[in-house]
Parts: C-alpha cells; sequence; structure tokens
C-alpha cells in the first residue's frame, strides 16, 4: 500500500489550497509521485476538490489510501464527505471511471450541479459520515 503524507511544496495554487483545505500525496520509493488529493475539511459537509492517481498506480488502491487516510484524519461525524463528478450522459464518466471508483467506496449519486468547463455534465456524488 502506497504512503501518504501532508503535501509539500513551492507551487502558489497548491499552496494556496493547502491553506484552505487538506492536502495529501502518495509517494512510493520505488515509482516516486502515484497520487493526490485536495480535500475540504470543513464540517459539516467536506469536499473532495481533487484527486487524481497516475495512470501506472491506478487500480492499485491509491485512491482509496487517499480518501480513507482523509477521512481518517479530517472528518468528524455527522455529516457527509461530497465530490463533485462528470455526469452519467458525459463521455468521461466511463472513461475515467470515477463513478465507479466513488460508489464503491460508499458514495450514491446525488442532484446534478452545474456543467464543466467544457459544458459536460457534472453530478455531486455523496457519502454520509457519522
Amino acid at each position: 500500500m502506497p504512503r501518504t503524507s501532508p503535501a509539500s511544496g513551492n507551487v502558489c495554487l497548491v499552496c494556496q489550497t493547502v491553506r484552505r483545505s487538506a492536502a495529501l500525496v502518495a509517494v512510493s520509493p520505488e515509482s516516486g509521485l502515484l497520487g493526490g488529493l485536495l480535500f475540504g475539511a470543513k464540517p459539516p459537509t467536506y469536499h473532495v476538490h481533487w484527486l487524481v492517481v497516475s495512470e501506472k498506480a491506478r487500480g492499485k488502491g491509491v485512491g482509496g489510501a487517499l480518501m480513507g487516510d482523509a477521512t481518517r484524519r479530517f472528518v468528524l461525524g455527522p455529516g457527509s464527505i461530497e465530490v463533485v463528478t462528470f455526469g452519467a450522459d458525459h463521455p468521461g464518466a466511463v472513461a475515467s471511471g470515477a463513478r465507479a471508483f466513488y460508489e464503491c467506496l460508499g458514495f450514491t449519486p446525488a442532484e446534478a450541479t452545474d456543467p464543466g468547463p467544457e459544458g459536460g455534465s457534472r453530478q455531486i456524488y455523496r457519502r454520509a459520515v457519522t
């Protein structure tokens, strides 16, 4: 299982986001950076702002490890965790695997939300925490 740690570095956008949220990275001594997560740690509704896993690490538990670590570190129930992902009719919905990934973690599809920057549909996924 990859090791996760608070993100560090001097990239301006990441630093600004870290100040407002919580950031984690997954690293491996052999492979380097495997993935990252920007998490809004403000109760009672927590937000996954950004989650990415490198292609070589997909399907190996990195995304689940990042989500599990964020939940343990930052989430105090009761409340919910929300993430915006592709809508069911978006071409990226199947290609990215994001909807299936979040469903495997116990998230359920909720209401539609504003379209993405390319105009494609987006949907909120939500998971209750106790």
